[in-house]
């Protein structure tokens, strides 16, 4: 059983209205590159260590940069929002801290009194 993240094609059915037009030459897979950029951000690695079966890490950032910066994924979020609204609150939090190990121990090393 594999580990990598697909979108179904019903997903994809549902995704399809909001992506940008094609111009000139075909893009790569859909599919592909944003089942990339979701397994990419889901498990908070960098772009080189994309598993190969999501193609090359500089389309899934190209498409990624690409998108953002066209506003093509905050409008997905907010037509899939849409679409059923049920009026409960929903977060989505980015927030992501890192601490060095000794960052706990600090207090102690300052006078500070362990409560």
């Amino acid at each position: 059983m594999s580990n990598l993240y697909w979108l179904t094609e019903d997903q994809m059915t549902r995704l399809r209205p909001y992506f940008p037009k094609s111009r000139g030459k075909a893009r790569v897979d859909d599919r592909q590159v944003l089942s990339g950029i979701i397994f990419i951000n889901r498990n908070g690695l960098r772009w080189r260590d994309a598993p190969a079966a999501y193609g090359p890490p500089k389309t899934l950032y190209n498409r990624w940069k690409r998108w953002s910066d066209m506003g093509v994924f905050t409008r997905i979020m907010a037509g899939l929002a849409a679409e059923a609204p049920d009026y409960k609150t929903i977060s989505i939090d980015a927030t992501y801290l890192k601490a060095h190990r000794t960052a706990s121990s600090l207090w102690l090393k300052k006078g500070g009194v362990d409560a």
